[in-house]
């Protein structure tokens, strides 16, 4: 069975600004106002010819193909992986980038859709254009969040959500770049937890196999996660870069000396943009601080803590959140970055701008929050004198495999109708399928109060002609009554929501597949499952050919 098209408004944007609309969502949709903070030019064709020609311009240098060269060499074997770095070395060919967090077991479903979204797009410009195009994920081993990427949950049929995850103490106050942090004993008997949640299914041993072989206690969290996705992708010889080397940090030394030296100049164009992006209605992804650089920085070991730099003085730079409130001169800092620039390590709006020092990108293909912090990069290219690139949306879905599509069936339901809290959902059955006409508890409560409150109308008058003092009474009254009914309703509410115990656990069963925790499948929900029970390379094909590319738009799949 075929895609078909659907869409929701995919995750909130965090933000300290007090506005309610999401950046990506009205970009998606042509907003003018998000239009004139970052132009979708990745829908005309004329824009991404301009596109892939400025970022041909560019070469990567020797020094980054040897490394990418040997990084790739570790993964699983591709004989398209070998001809798409061979590419990569000649003139004139562009890149297609996107990049993700490590989760655990590729942490939710997302990052697949990621991945097939930038091999699918690297395609469409080769053949929109004639010139050698290869994707590349960009693995965010800077990054220091440990609790977004130390679990995957998969869903149980007869359950809700099932959590697994990597027992490591210090996961909450870690802030050590991903690429030192080893998986652990622990890593163990999560793989047997997911062994014995999925072993039944029909392609279980397939993808539980190749989870085992790479999720080992000695292996890295960036590891294990590069030789899963790479295995996915070997026939798509999709490439992967891991930044956090040290034979690459002086190749990203000039970047982190901008930005020291422009922290000033860039923090002010940038908490412009920001104010920008709020008057205009929008939240902002990225929160920018006065005077400080956009470089995090290691004092203690390469692989130590990394913290924030503040300005502390015209020569010193306090440490955000180091736990002695150390800070270091300017002079140090400077010396630091010549010797030992793998100590330094990427923001979110850093990031981009080293992958694209690096490598011709023609376009990154991004989630709803990227193409949020998107909108605040601007000024940081325009400073740096570097053209962005294309800013292109994921391709997004919705998986309705066989179980899905029979309990809808059973229920009468379409797959958006599970999208509402849960006891407004067994009401809607209860009142729909009941023998008896039943009510709504909105309808109830609509007519026991509208007739009292009507009654109360008429009374009014008379009653203040005569005795005036009677006013209070009768506004007390109405809230009295206004309260007691609505805890009626309530009541009755309760007793729909109970009415059938076994719609309620069909219920259950859908919102832990379609929109676990209240959010959809794709940010919750991770890889294993779906692997396990349709195939590894099966679902990773079936993304592939649903992919429709510069578009954007968020489809159903029914295997």
């Amino acid at each position: 069975m075929g895609p078909h098209f659907w869409w929701h408004a995919s995750g909130d944007l965090l933000s300290r600004h007090a506005v309610t609309s999401s950046f990506s969502t009205a970009w998606l949709r042509g907003d003018a106002k998000a239009l004139s903070f970052l132009p979708d030019d990745y829908r005309h064709r004329e824009a991404r010819a301009r596109a892939v020609a400025a970022a041909a311009s560019r070469t990567v240098s020797p020094v980054l193909l040897d490394v990418l060269g040997a990084q790739n060499a570790r993964l699983a074997p591709s004989p398209a992986r070998e001809r798409n770095l061979a590419l990569l070395a000649r003139p004139g060919t562009v890149a297609v980038v996107t990049g993700q967090q490590m989760g655990l077991f590729l942490g939710p479903l997302y990052t697949l859709y990621k991945a097939a979204s930038a091999i699918v797009t690297a395609r469409a410009l080769q053949e929109e254009t004639g010139r050698p195009c290869v994707p590349i994920f960009w693995l965010q081993t800077e990054d220091h969040d440990l609790p977004e990427i130390d679990h995957c949950v998969i869903p149980r049929p007869g359950g809700g959500p099932c959590r697994l995850a990597l027992e490591l103490p210090d996961a909450a106050t870690s802030r050590a770049p991903i690429a030192h942090r080893h998986l652990g004993p622990s890593v163990l008997p999560a793989l047997a937890a997911l062994r014995a949640e999925l072993c039944a299914e029909p392609h279980a041993e397939e993808h539980l196999s190749l989870l085992e072989r790479a999720y080992r206690p000695e292996a890295t969290l960036a590891g294990a996660f590069a030789d899963v996705l790479s295995s996915l992708f070997a026939e798509e010889g999709l490439l992967f870069l891991d930044p956090r080397d040290a034979r690459l940090a002086p190749l990203a030394a000039p970047v982190h000396r901008f930005a020291l030296q422009e922290a000033a100049a860039l923090s002010a164009a940038l908490a412009v943009r920001v104010e920008a992006l709020s008057a205009a209605g929008f939240a902002v992804q990225v929160h920018i601080r006065p005077g400080a650089p956009l470089s995090f920085f290691s004092p203690d070991a390469v692989d130590g803590p990394r913290y924030r730099l503040d300005p502390a003085g015209p020569d010193a730079w306090s440490l955000v959140g180091h736990p002695d409130s150390a800070s270091i001169r300017q002079d140090a800092l400077h010396t630091a970055l010549e010797r030992e620039p793998l100590r330094f390590t990427t923001s979110a709006l850093l990031r981009p701008l080293l992958q694209d020092t690096w490598l011709p990108t023609a376009a990154y293909v991004g989630g709803p929050g990227e193409l949020a912090y998107f909108a605040q990069l601007a000024p940081l290219y325009a400073h740096a004198g570097l053209p962005m690139p294309l800013a292109i949306p994921r391709a997004g879905f919705r998986v309705l495999d066989d179980r899905t599509r029979r309990w809808l069936g059973k229920l009468g339901l379409h797959a958006d109708e599970v999208n509402v809290p849960r006891d407004a959902l067994l009401t809607k059955l209860a009142t729909r399928d009941a023998p008896e006409l039943l009510e709504t508890p909105e309808a109830l409560e609509a007519r026991l109060f509208g007739t009292f409150a009507s009654q109360l109308e008429e009374l009014a008058g008379p009653v203040t002609a005569l005795d005036a003092n009677l006013q209070d009474a009768l506004q007390r009254t109405r809230a009295t009554v206004r309260v007691a009914v609505s805890r009626l309703t309530g009541r009755y509410r309760s007793a729909l929501a109970r009415r059938d115990a076994t719609a309620a656990e069909r219920v259950d069963r859908l919102r832990t597949f379609l929109f676990p925790d209240d959010a959809p499948q794709e940010r919750v929900l991770g890889l294993p499952y779906f692997a396990c029970r349709i195939g590894t390379r099966a679902f990773t094909r079936m993304v592939l050919d649903a992919c429709v590319p510069f578009s954007g738009d968020q489809k159903d799949l029914t295997p």
